[in-house]
C-alpha cells in the first residue's frame, strides 16, 4: 500500500532524519538499524536521507535474496562485498559519499552478521538497514554482533508531523519557540486534532487525506494495512501462535473500551490463560504492532525496578488504526468533542500512548494503580525524578487519582492533558498541557 503513494510523499517531513544526520556524522558511527513496524515510511526516509546527505544512494533489496545471496556466501569481507554489490549497483560505493541501504534485510541473516565486519573492518561505508518485522527477525535469533550496531526506532506521524504535512511549519515553528498562549489558534489545532483521530499518522492513510480530504477513502486505506497486518499473522508467524496472535489483536477495542484498561485474557476467549498467549503478545510487540505500558505499585526511579509485568495495558501503535480497527465512523469528527470521548476516552489514551513514544529520554511506558482503585493514566519520568500524568477526553478534568497520587507521594510536578488551555501553576505544582501541545512536554521538563 505505501508504494502506491511513495511519488506524493516528497513533502511529508519525518523528524527522524535529523537523529540520522546526527548518526551520519558520528566519529565512531557503526551500521544502523531502523525498527519500525510494517508502513510507517522506513524505507522512503532512508531514501530520503540518502538523496538530502549524500551524493549516491545503493537500494539493495533483500526479498530478491536469490540473486543477492550469493554476495553473502563464503567470507563476508567487507571490501569482497562492497566490490561485487558496485557491479549490482552499476558504480562504484564509495566510503562516506554513498549511502547503502539494506532493505527487507531479515530476508538474509548473513546479510545482518555482516555487519560486524562492516563495523569492525569498513566503518567508513555508511550502512543503513530496514525491514518489515524486523523485529520479530532478531528476536528469533538470526544473527547479527550485539554492540556493532546502532538502532533508530521509527513510528507512524506524531500530531506535530501531522500539522507539519497539512503545511502548519510555522505554528509548528510558533509554538516549539516557547509560546503557550493560543487562543488565537485553539479552534484550529483542536480541529486538526480531531482529524488526527480519525486519519492517524500511517504515511498512507495521510497521503490519502492530502489528496482526497475524504474520510472514508481514508478509512479504506485503513482497512488494507490492517489486512496487510493480518495477513502477515499467518505469514510471518509460528504456525502454533497465528490463531492466538488474531484472537489478541481483534480483542484490544473491547480491552481498551473497559473502564480499567488493564488488558484481561479472560476478554482474549473464554477460559485463555496468560501462558497460553504470552508469546503472542510478545510476536505482536517484536513486530511494532502494539505498546504495553505496565502497572508501577511505587512510583520510584527507575520505573522499570517497580513495574509489574504481569499487570499491563495494550494499546496499538496508531490512534488511526484503532479507531478503524473499532469500526468508529468517520462521521463521529461532527459530533463536537465526541471522537475525545468515545469509547470511555480509549482514542484519547491511545493517543497520548503513542506520542510520549517519541520522547527518547524519558521512560514513559508505565502507570499508577492503588489498593484503593485510583489510578493514573501514565508515568513519565527523566530518570531522576517521576512526574503522574492524567489524560482526560473533552474539557473536563476530573483528577480524584491525580489528587489522591499527590497527597501520597508529593511529587515535584503533576501533569494533566486535556482540550483546556495551557497552565502552570507553580504554587500547585501542576501542568496542563493541551493535548494537541503534548509536544512540547520535554521541554517543559526541561524547564522545572
Amino acid at each position: 500500500i505505501f508504494s502506491i503513494f511513495a511519488a506524493n510523499i516528497k513533502n511529508m517531513d519525518r523528524l527522524l532524519i535529523e537523529d540520522l544526520k546526527i548518526w551520519k556524522d558520528k566519529s565512531d558511527r557503526k551500521p544502523l538499524i531502523l525498527r519500525g513496524a510494517r508502513q510507517v515510511g522506513k524505507t522512503w526516509l532512508l531514501k530520503d536521507f540518502g538523496e538530502k546527505c549524500f551524493k549516491d544512494i545503493c537500494y539493495v533489496n533483500f526479498e530478491q535474496k536469490d540473486m543477492l545471496g550469493k554476495i553473502f556466501e563464503g567470507t563476508l569481507s567487507p571490501q569482497r562485498i562492497i566490490e561485487q554489490l558496485s557491479v549490482f549497483h552499476g558504480k562504484k560505493i564509495q566510503p562516506q559519499e554513498t549511502l547503502l541501504i539494506f532493505d527487507e534485510v531479515q530476508e538474509l541473516p548473513r546479510a545482518l552478521t555482516s555487519l560486524k565486519y562492516f563495523a569492525e573492518e569498513a566503518p567508513e561505508y555508511a550502512i543503513c538497514c530496514a525491514g518489515s518485522l524486523l523485529g520479530v527477525a532478531l528476536h528469533e535469533g538470526t544473527s547479527f554482533p550485539v554492540g556493532k550496531v546502532d538502532f533508530l526506532d521509527l513510528y507512524p506521524l506524531s500530531f506535530r508531523e501531522f500539522l507539519m504535512a497539512n503545511d502548519e511549519q510555522m505554528l509548528v515553528d510558533y509554538i516549539m519557540s516557547g509560546n503557550r498562549d493560543l487562543k488565537v489558534f485553539e479552534e484550529k489545532l483542536i480541529d486538526y486534532l480531531k482529524k488526527y483521530f480519525i486519519i492517524g499518522g500511517m504515511p498512507a492513510a495521510i497521503l490519502k487525506w492530502l489528496d482526497t480530504h475524504d474520510f472514508f477513502e481514508v478509512d479504506d486505506v485503513q482497512k488494507q494495512i490492517l489486512s496487510a497486518y493480518t495477513n502477515d499473522f499467518s505469514k510471518h508467524a509460528p504456525r502454533q501462535l497465528v490463531e492466538k496472535i488474531r484472537y489478541v489483536w481483534d480483542s484490544i477495542p473491547s480491552q481498551l473500551a473497559k473502564e480499567n484498561k488493564k488488558f484481561i485474557f479472560g476478554l482474549v476467549r473464554e477460559g485463555a490463560r496468560a501462558r497460553e498467549y504470552e508469546d503472542s503478545l510478545l510476536w505482536l510487540s517484536d513486530a511494532g504492532e502494539i505498546i504495553r505500558t505496565y502497572n508501577v505499585s511505587k512510583p520510584d526511579v527507575p520505573l522499570k525496578a517497580y513495574a509489574e509485568l504481569k499487570n499491563f495495558k495494550v494499546f496499538l501503535m496508531d490512534v488511526g488504526l484503532l479507531r478503524s480497527l473499532s469500526d468508529v465512523s468517520p462521521k463521529i469528527i461532527l459530533e463536537g468533542s465526541r471522537i475525545f470521548e468515545e469509547f470511555k476516552g480509549a482514542l484519547t489514551e491511545q493517543f497520548v500512548c503513542q506520542e510520549l513514544q517519541l520522547f527518547k529520554r524519558l521512560q514513559t511506558n508505565y502507570y499508577w494503580t492503588s489498593s484503593s482503585r485510583a489510578e493514573v493514566d501514565f508515568l513519565v519520568s527523566d530518570g531522576m525524578d517521576v512526574y503522574p500524568m492524567e489524560c482526560k477526553a473533552g474539557f473536563t478534568m476530573n483528577a480524584k487519582s491525580l489528587k489522591s497520587y499527590k497527597e501520597k507521594y508529593s511529587p515535584k510536578l503533576c501533569l494533566r492533558t486535556c482540550l483546556l488551555p495551557y497552565e502552570r501553576n507553580e504554587d500547585a505544582k501542576m501542568l496542563n498541557i493541551p493535548l494537541y501541545m503534548l509536544f512540547v512536554l520535554p521541554s517543559e521538563l526541561a524547564n522545572i
